[in-house]
């Protein structure tokens, strides 16, 4: 039975991958921070008892800011493959956290680098490591891109992942490391962290709709992105480590659409006029904004086999079914005299 470790196992795309490994067969193990409230619900589906026998996930405390609590993770649990998903990945909070996002997005990787060439060192194993790259990184570069694009990082936390990537590129080539970079476009799901734009519009639509708020507060409506589906995507990350040699993949949908597109799909939905309830918050503008992120994912389809299932349409209407339906049991536990408080993102 093979083993993975996943950073960030309690985020969006953690929980997806932890879903598809344990569906392969693999044996999971996962890093969690320590909060004091429980931050592990997108796992509830597949978390057990771990006193109960044949569990194959484990979660262990630990923080890539962290480097000996790595090291003794890794001596632990003896993984054949280490997947890389931590991050502070909120990019306009970047602009106001930027030394802690570089410590966990940039420094962070590198210290689980660090530790992961030297369990591979001592212990003479065949390891593989995949880090979560971010389409962020091209930023202000002309679309579409691919792995031949130059990077023009435009936040604090594209440039952490530059720095990352570039980590792990000099380690598979100093230390002869199975090392892959994927260079992932926007994926949303109904898993999506409530800060992010998309989960932000799903959920306040929704809402709305019921009588639960009245105003959704946006930045930019002019922003074009390649959005696919989380679930897809992480298939793609375990394709890569499966190959016979490292490599960096893009992977997208091939299509970008802009947030007023986003808005006007999910609005349909719900038969809203989002005109109406939509209003423009200059505190959600970044001080350098990214216009077009347009992915051409044609290496990923022609070494991997890869190809999204979920498009645009079918990715919106899935969160809205998603969202309305939580909105409609807040809005009975209203009724009831109860409050349901609502969720939040968190480091993914």
């Amino acid at each position: 039975m093979k083993k993975a470790l996943i950073s960030g196992v309690t985020g969006q795309d953690g929980s997806f991958l932890a879903e598809l490994l344990l569906a392969k067969g693999y044996e999971v193990h996962g890093i969690v921070r320590r909060a004091s409230t429980f931050n592990t619900g997108r796992l509830d589906g597949i978390y057990a008892d771990p006193h109960e026998s044949g569990i194959r996930l484990s979660l262990h405390y630990g923080d890539v800011t962290d480097a000996s609590c790595l090291r003794h993770i890794l001596e632990k649990v003896q993984p054949d493959e280490i997947y890389n998903l931590a991050a502070q990945s909120h990019v306009r909070v970047s602009f106001d956290q930027a030394e802690y996002t570089a410590d966990v997005v940039a420094t962070g990787t590198l210290r689980l680098l660090e530790a992961y060439r030297d369990h591979v060192r001592v212990l003479g194993r065949a390891v593989r490591f995949y880090q979560a790259g971010s389409s962020e990184m091209f930023g202000a570069a002309n679309p579409p891109q691919n792995e031949s694009t130059a990077f023009y990082p435009r936040s604090p936390y594209a440039v952490s992942k530059v720095a990352a990537h570039w980590y792990c590129v000099n380690f598979r080539e100093a230390y002869n490391l199975f090392i892959c970079n994927g260079i992932l476009f926007n994926h949303e799901s109904e898993r999506r962290g409530e800060t992010f734009v998309t989960r932000k519009i799903t959920r306040a639509l929704s809402r709305i709709k019921l009588g639960l708020q009245s105003k959704l507060y946006l930045g930019n409506l002019a922003s074009y992105r390649d959005w696919g589906y989380a679930g897809d995507y992480v298939e793609a990350m375990w394709l890569m480590l499966q190959q016979d040699a490292p490599n960096d993949y893009v992977v997208a949908t091939g299509e970008t659409h802009s947030v007023r597109e986003f808005l006007d799909q999910a609005a349909a939905c719900v038969d809203l006029d989002w005109a109406k309830i939509v209003e423009i918050d200059p505190r959600y503008l970044r001080p350098t904004e990214v216009d077009v992120l347009l992915g051409d994912a044609t290496k990923a389809h022609s070494r991997l086999g890869w190809a999204p299932r979920i498009g645009f349409q079918q990715l919106v209407t899935l969160m809205m079914n998603n969202d309305f339906e939580l909105a409609r049991q807040e809005k009975t536990l209203r009724e009831a005299g109860f409050t349901l408080p609502l969720g939040g993102g968190g480091r993914g």
